[in-house]
């Protein structure tokens, strides 16, 4: 890359913030248009590890302009609310993978919650 393209990247990042979510990454950017106007790139970018354990990341970019910032930000609260009141915070997937433990948290003192001396530990792999 010469030094007029990278100057040119430097100009279109203005502001960014990332959010780390298990094998995705979320990256929310701040760019300049040409006439010096802002928009928002939003990317999801997802490891993939193949068998020989190299691996590689699939990325997909959504572009937004403040024309649709209005519209896009209650269509995601309304979706997002959507999920939360029909499904609960809980994410059901997660009791699918292989080292799920569900955390309970109790409103009651610790000498009320039944000790785990009185359970047996069973391995389904032994059966």
């Amino acid at each position: 890359m010469n030094r007029n393209e990278n100057d040119m990247l430097e100009k279109e990042e203005i502001f960014s913030k990332v959010l780390r979510a298990g094998r995705r990454t979320y990256f929310f950017d701040v760019r300049s248009t040409k006439a010096d106007d802002y928009y928002i790139t939003i990317t999801e970018s997802k490891k993939f590890t193949e068998e020989d354990g190299s691996f590689h990341f699939k990325k997909h970019k959504i572009y937004l302009y403040k024309e649709d910032f209005t519209a896009f930000s209650e269509i995601l609260e309304e979706m997002t609310s959507y999920v939360l009141n029909n499904k609960g915070e809980e994410v059901i997937s997660e009791r699918h993978q292989k080292d799920f433990k569900k955390e309970y948290v109790s409103d009651k003192s610790n000498d009320e919650i039944p000790s785990t001396e009185s359970f047996t530990d069973i391995d389904f792999e032994d059966i």
